[in-house]
Order: C-alpha cells, then sequence, then structure tokens
C-alpha cells in the first residue's frame, strides 16, 4: 500500500505491506460529536456553562464593581485559532458575564500563559483572541505575556507539601478573579491540557517546572504511557491547588474537549478540583481510542518541518527527539517492547536559532564529555536556565526559556528507552539525527528492510501514522485495555 507521511514542508511517499494498519485521528475511529459551530449556539452553550459552574459560585456573582480579572489564556501551541475557537467564544461570554456585573473594562487584563514557551507575539496575538479583541484591548496595554524572568512581577509561594518551588505570575495573584481559559486536549505530559496544568507550568517560573518536567519524574513508569495519575499531573494538581491556597481563591476555570479539529466537544466551568476529572470522562472517550487487535513492532509516520513548537520543530535535533518521545508516550500501549520507529524528517541543520538560541549549544555538548544519553546532559540544567543572554532572547526576542531544553530532552530519551531503534529517512544533514543516537536511511522501504532484518523479523505487524503532527492526537490503546481508570 502507497501511504504518504509528513516531511518537510511536503510529503513522502512509502510502500508499506498491504495488511499496515493505518490509524488516523478522527477518521479510523470518529470523535464524539462536536457542538454545532456556528458562532450563536457555541456562546450559547458556554454561557451555560459558566452560569452553571462546578464547585464554586457563577462568575456574575464572584464579580462586581472594582473586582480586577485577569483571563489566562494559553499561547498559540494548542487550541485552535478558527474564528469560532474556544478562547474567542469563552472569552466573550466571559467578558459580557463580568460587564454586567459591574466590572470596568479598565480593570481587565489579558495574559497569555506561555511559561517557558515564547512570549507572545503581536500578530500571535491577533491571531488567537481575534481582530475585535486584540482591537478592544491591544491600544491600551490590556494584553501581555506571562515573563517568568520579570521578578517585580512574579511572587514566591513558598513549597507544597511535597517540596515543590511555587513562584506565580503577581498579576494573577494579585487579582480578584484569575479566569483560566483551557483546553481539555490530549497531551503526553500527563494525559490532558488545561485544569491545573494550564497554571502550573503557564504562569509559573522554571524553578517550579524543574520540579516535574525532569528526569526523576519523566522516566518513571507511571509516566509512559500516558496517564492522568502520573506524579507529573500528580505535581500540576498540586501546584495549581497551592496557588488557590495562597490566594485565598480558587481560578475560575473555563475548559472546553475539544476534538481532531480543535472544535469543541463540550464546555466545562467552575473550580478545576472538581471540573477537571469530569471533563475528563467525556475527553476519555475522543482520547484514550481501543483501537488495537495486536501490539505492533513498527510504527511509521512523518514530521514536517513547522509544528506545535513552531518552524523547525521537525528539523532540530533535540525537538525532534521530544516529538519522537511524544509518540512513544501516546501509544506505547500498543507498541510490542521492541518496536521500532520509522519516521521521515527533513533534517536538514535547521536549527531555528532564534526560537531556541541555546539548542545548538546543548547539541554540540551532547556530542562530547562522556555523554552517552540524554539524562548525561540534565546536570547543566540550572547552568543554562541561569545565563542571561539566553535569559534576555525569552523576554525580548520571542525565544524559548533556557530550561525549555532540559524539558525537552527528558522527554526525548523516552524514545530511546521504549524501542530497539528509530530511522530517519530523507535527512538532508543525516549526521545530525545519528548524533542523537538515531539510524538513517533514503527511504522507509530501506528503513523497512533493514529493521525486518536486525531486529523485528519479516512479518513485522506495522502501524502507519499519517497526518500525525496535523491533527489533534489521540492516546491508542488495546481493544481490551481497561480503560476505567487511566
Amino acid at each position: 500500500m502507497k501511504l504518504d507521511f509528513e516531511y518537510g514542508q511536503g510529503l513522502m511517499s512509502a510502500n508499506l505491506p498491504d495488511n499496515t494498519d493505518v490509524f488516523i485521528p478522527g477518521t479510523t475511529v470518529p470523535d464524539p460529536p462536536c457542538l454545532p459551530q456556528d458562532w450563536d449556539s457555541l456562546y450559547k452553550a458556554t454561557l451555560d456553562s459558566i452560569r452553571n459552574p462546578m464547585g464554586m459560585k457563577p462568575l456574575k456573582e464572584l464579580a462586581g464593581p472594582g473586582k480586577t480579572v485577569v483571563f489566562v489564556i494559553p499561547d498559540i501551541v494548542k487550541g485552535g485559532c478558527q474564528p469560532t475557537s474556544h478562547r474567542k467564544v469563552s472569552i466573550r461570554a466571559c467578558l459580557d458575564e463580568l460587564y454586567a456585573a459591574g466590572v470596568e473594562k479598565k480593570d481587565i487584563l489579558f495574559m497569555f500563559s506561555n511559561g517557558l514557551h515564547p512570549r507572545a507575539t503581536v500578530s500571535e496575538m491577533k491571531q488567537i483572541l481575534g481582530e475585535e479583541l486584540f482591537s478592544e484591548f491591544y491600544w491600551t496595554n490590556q494584553i501581555t505575556s506571562h515573563d517568568s524572568e520579570d521578578y517585580e512581577h512574579m511572587v514566591d509561594l513558598g513549597t507544597t507539601e511535597r517540596g515543590d518551588p511555587v513562584l506565580m505570575n503577581k498579576y494573577v495573584f494579585d487579582c480578584d478573579l484569575p479566569i483560566l481559559i483551557g483546553h481539555t486536549q490530549g497531551n503526553p505530559y500527563g494525559g490532558y491540557s488545561g485544569g491545573y496544568k494550564h497554571c502550573a507550568t503557564g504562569i509559573t517560573h522554571w524553578r517550579s517546572i524543574a520540579s516535574h518536567h525532569v528526569p526523576k519524574v519523566m522516566h518513571r513508569d507511571d509516566f509512559t504511557p500516558v496517564s492522568g495519575h502520573s506524579l507529573m499531573r500528580t505535581k500540576f494538581d498540586e501546584i495549581g491547588m497551592h496557588m488557590e491556597e495562597k490566594m485565598g481563591h480558587p481560578f475560575f476555570c473555563c475548559d472546553a474537549v475539544l476534538d481532531t479539529y480543535s472544535r469543541q466537544i463540550a464546555i466545562y466551568s467552575g473550580y478545576a478540583k472538581v471540573m477537571q476529572p469530569e471533563s475528563w470522562k467525556l475527553a476519555n472517550q475522543r482520547t484514550y481510542v481501543p483501537y488495537a487487535e495486536k501490539k505492533y513492532d513498527v510504527m511509521v509516520f512523518g514530521m514536517p518541518q513547522a509544528f506545535h513548537y513552531g518552524n523547525g520543530m521537525g528539523t532540530n535535533p533535540i525537538q525532534m527527539m521530544q516529538a519522537l518521545s511524544a509518540q512513544v508516550i501516546r501509544h506505547k500501549r500498543v507498541m510490542k517492547d521492541n518496536c521500532v520507529i520509522i519516521c521521515s524528517s527533513i533534517c536538514n541543520g535547521y536549527f531555528h536559532d532564534e526560537r531556541w538560541p541555546y539548542l545548538r549549544e546543548l547539541y554540540e555538548m551532547f556530542q562530547h564529555d562522556y555523554m552517552n544519553i540524554l539524562p548525561d546532559m540534565d546536570r547543566y540544567g540550572e547552568y543554562f536556565a541561569t545565563n542571561q543572554e539566553y535569559i534576555r532572547k525569552y523576554r525580548f526576542c520571542n525565544a524559548f526559556h533556557p530550561f525549555h531544553g532540559f524539558s525537552m530532552m527528558s522527554c526525548g530519551h523516552i524514545a530511546e528507552m521504549n524501542t530497539s531503534a528509530i530511522y530517519i529517512v530523507g535527512a538532508q544533514e543525516p549526521g545530525i539525527a545519528r548524533g542523537m543516537g538515531l539510524k538513517t536511511r533514503a527511504t522507509f522501504e530501506e528503513a523497512l528492510e533493514d529493521a525486518k532484518k536486525k531486529f523485528v523479523g519479516e512479518n513485522p505487524n506495522i502501524l502507519a501514522l499519517p497526518q500525525t503532527f496535523k491533527l489533534g492526537a489521540v492516546h491508542l490503546c488495546m481493544k481490551d485495555d481497561d480503560l476505567s481508570n487511566v
């Protein structure tokens, strides 16, 4: 069978055995039906949700004249930017409720919760919010991005009972009503985005993130395959609840369960401790897919040059490893222990140094000084995280924070932990892939033949995943897996 896989700016074809299983999210197994996607229907569903929140009072009762409000809004990485995206609809619905309760426009701030991701550019702000919301608030300086290195606007909240440091954006901490706009969308880091993951990663500091995005948490057995009960997810919840305890009130959350195309399946609002597990019940039906009748020897997919984290993710070697590992975390339940990955990547040497100014240096360090596996690099985390030039590029040049590279490396090792071999096909600079411990071949067919000879035998079970990075991903499971407590 002939299939096309993502590759650079286009596609690469592969001729695979006719008995290859092909999975495309939302198509092979349909998603639960989404809500009607016209503005009026989505607005009404969102308004119904925020007027009937779980575990706390409605916005109208929490708000009032003189009350200050901060909207905490996910960055460009996830959630969709269509005209009826959850962010656009829910912010407008919440604003209408706030104004009706007497909140003044001047007392509202929009905060993009980029965490260690690049601070939002003006064009991204427009794309996320839409022209109308952007124009309402931008020209009065009421839209900003979280800056974890702006210590005048951070507050140290001590530690959780577990001892994890909690530093938090001061604008959010000080306001009367913090509103988290989130997405219950499949995520390899703890099952889902949204809920407490949103505040625990989006408006905090690298030292907080270093309590969970590190090998001692990410290389545990409870992290792969993905689970909502991992230590990482537990830490998200503990950090978010610690923020609420120190603020003296909870976040008001408005999360949407999203489908393959980032369309709203359902809206859930209220106190995250109550709302989050409830939203997961429906989200699980879309995200944890009981699909496979056999475990797979080979998993095949393609990697474009630009996806989630930006242009260069599919060519920058550290980011490539994170992307490979994310698929392992999601799909480990259907992979054999000796599974082989075959992935197309243009791997052309483009690091996108402006966006990831430190990753070229990290990659070069990994080639020397007894660095045998990616976790050997972890000891340099604080050195990079406190590098003032890299910090300045995060603050003022829309670059990733330097500690983000260490969370990527912690994830990147998971693919090696859980596979016999990883083949990159079509690399223009194959030495970059080999420098990460990956095998290189010119074509899918050559890679498969080599894998048959060395790892999986003549008749392997093959799973093909076209459009892996173009569609909202799922977590594949065996048909007989017990998914009652994922």
